[in-house]
């Protein structure tokens, strides 16, 4: 009975070191949940790293609406990155951001280093919004924001450009498709309405 016993309890410890190592994986690697006191409900609980490998809380953003962009260099859809500069320009003194983060998950269009990245976005599309370090988008592995994003009952990126609207509140407002580009009127509707709205 002895040995059941001690069996038992070594397994029960088993199982809690692996469930720890799971949930420490979980949030490793590009944005991770933030102990600032944030709910971990929000967008702003999380805290990547920058394209130059720096903790980048998100929190520094809070009450702005942000649009969370995977970005690639090498795609037919990267031509994307001129419009979202744009975007950003224009609407940055209502409150808005936008969030780039490069990913290599579809069809390896996202090779470069953080140096070859940043260099391509300033001297193609004289990118001024925020880029952090490459993440994994979909799948296997997914980085704790993406896990976070599409929670909710969102599809994952399914191909680079995907988009996610947050309101104010740093809460999930819409998911817009890789092709819906930064000038589409529904995506720029939905922006004003979460600018305007104060939600």
């Amino acid at each position: 009975m002895k040995n059941i016993i001690l069996i038992f309890v070594g397994a029960l410890v088993t199982a809690v070191a692996v469930v720890v190592i799971v949930l420490r994986g979980a949030l490793a690697g590009g944005a991770q949940a933030a102990t600032g006191g944030e709910a971990p409900g929000t967008l702003w609980a999380f805290t990547p790293d920058s394209l130059e490998g720096k903790p980048a809380p998100l929190s520094q953003w809070k009450g702005q609406v942000a649009l969370v962009v995977n970005t690639a260099s090498k795609c037919g859809l990267t031509p994307q990155y001129k419009g979202l500069e744009a975007l950003y320009v224009e609407m940055k003194d209502r409150g808005f951001v936008i969030l780039g983060f490069p990913s290599n998950d579809f069809m390896g269009q996202e090779p470069g280093t953080p140096e070859q990245i940043r260099s391509f976005c300033t001297v193609n599309y004289q990118v001024s919004f925020p880029l952090f370090a490459k993440v994994k988008v979909k799948g296997d592995g997914k980085d704790g924001l993406y896990s976070w994003l599409t929670g909710g009952g969102l599809e994952e990126p399914t191909w680079n450009f995907t988009k996610y609207l947050v309101g104010r509140d740093g809460r999930v407002i819409a998911r817009f498709g890789p092709r819906t580009t930064p000038e589409d009127p529904e995506l720029r509707a939905a922006i004003d309405k979460a600018l305007g709205s104060g939600n």
